[in-house]
């Protein structure tokens, strides 16, 4: 299963941004990881290594490791449109982000963990793959004998309004993939045409 298991507080130095967790120790210690903290004199990163950087925090975000990762490019490269849009598409579609998205789950590694415990349904089949690519009209739901325990209870919250192309019913406990959403429509500050610039060469 894709997953990042290292510290997560280093890796939202790093970038700058809660991309693991909420980022509580930012304002802290907000300085890139590494020896000498703010004192280290650090170089201007070049076009590669720009891109490069997008990447991996892309693959952070959505918890994707690279194999996975660049299917998901070939399969945006081949899809009408814009690359990079239809990247960040087939991203938000993934049943664990999908399940974020809802309120499900209050973070993407709750998700995968809810997936991968055959806790979710979709379309009134169990899956058990994190990486299950939703298409629109899919119905997702918490498999009824799941409903009842404390630990999913307690993490279930009501959707975030502004999550338009999901829809999520708590006193159900079943949720719909609406649409693709549109790029600006994702909160996320990912860069995809830097992405698409690095796999295009």
């Amino acid at each position: 299963m894709a997953r990042y298991k290292g510290p997560k507080t280093k890796i939202s130095r790093i970038f700058g941004e809660p991309i693991l967790g909420n980022g509580k120790w930012l304002g802290k210690n907000s300085n890139p990881p590494g020896q000498h903290g703010e004192k280290r004199k650090r170089k201007t990163l070049g076009e590669f290594a720009l891109q490069l950087r997008e990447k991996q925090k892309a693959k952070y975000t959505y918890g994707v490791l690279e194999r996975q990762f660049r299917k998901t490019f070939e399969e945006a490269a081949r899809r009408k449109g814009a690359t990079g849009e239809n990247l960040i598409k087939l991203l938000e579609a993934r049943l664990d982000n999908a399940i974020f998205r809802m309120g499900i789950a209050p973070s993407r590694p709750a998700a995968r963990q809810l997936v991968s415990h055959k806790h979710i349904e979709v379309n009134g089949e169990v899956v058990n793959v994190p990486s299950f690519s939703l298409k629109p009209g899919d119905v997702v739901m918490v498999k009824e004998g799941s409903r009842e325990r404390s630990s999913i209870q307690s993490m279930v919250r009501a959707k975030n309004p502004k999550f338009s192309w999901v829809d999520w019913s708590e006193t159900e406990f079943k949720g719909t993939f609406l649409a693709y959403p549109e790029r600006d429509a994702v909160p996320e500050t990912i860069k995809e045409q830097l992405i698409v610039e690095l796999y295009s060469k």
